[in-house]
């Protein structure tokens, strides 16, 4: 496997659940992000938030799996189990 390919999957998929995020907080919140993100963490609900914006690396999961670059895909595999414990971890918090 090239590390490379692999390196780049993780960044691609970090870079796009943070987008997706962001991007969610500022939709559903009149609050600024960082006190969206402290309220949601109060109420419980942060890890359902990274959650929908984990999504995204299901798609281009399934784009890198059918253009054969499983380097990639491993790389955004990678990423996706750091989320589940990054949830994990808040939930456990």
């Amino acid at each position: 496997m090239d590390k490379k390919e692999i390196f780049i999957g993780f960044i691609t998929g970090a870079l796009a659940t943070s987008s997706l995020i962001i991007f969610l907080t500022l939709i559903l919140s009149d609050l600024p992000v960082e006190d969206s993100w402290k309220e949601m963490y109060h109420q419980e609900k942060l890890g359902g938030l990274i959650s929908l914006g984990a999504i995204v690396n299901l798609f281009i999961f399934l784009l890198a799996i059918k253009k054969n670059k499983i380097s990639f895909a491993t790389g955004l595999v990678i990423i996706s189990l750091f989320i589940v414990l990054l949830i994990v971890g808040i939930k456990i918090l």
